[in-house]
């Protein structure tokens, strides 16, 4: 993949901790730590987030 280029997907699920530069997102199946550089954290509702990604990155973290 060329890059630069991706294609964007969202992910809702809850920021279990985080850092300066990375955060960790669960899912409801997995945790995993996203790069902060390579996403945007929205608030969802409740205790929710929406998360932001190119899909590469969700690829490679097993989210999809």
């Amino acid at each position: 993949m060329p890059s630069g280029k991706s294609d964007l997907i969202d992910i809702t699920g809850q920021v279990a901790a985080g850092t300066d530069k990375a955060v960790l997102f669960n899912d409801g199946t997995r945790s995993v730590w996203l790069p902060r550089s390579q996403i945007e954290v929205a608030p969802a509702g409740h205790d929710l987030v929406e998360v932001t990604l190119p899909e590469w990155l969700a690829h490679e973290k097993g989210l999809i």
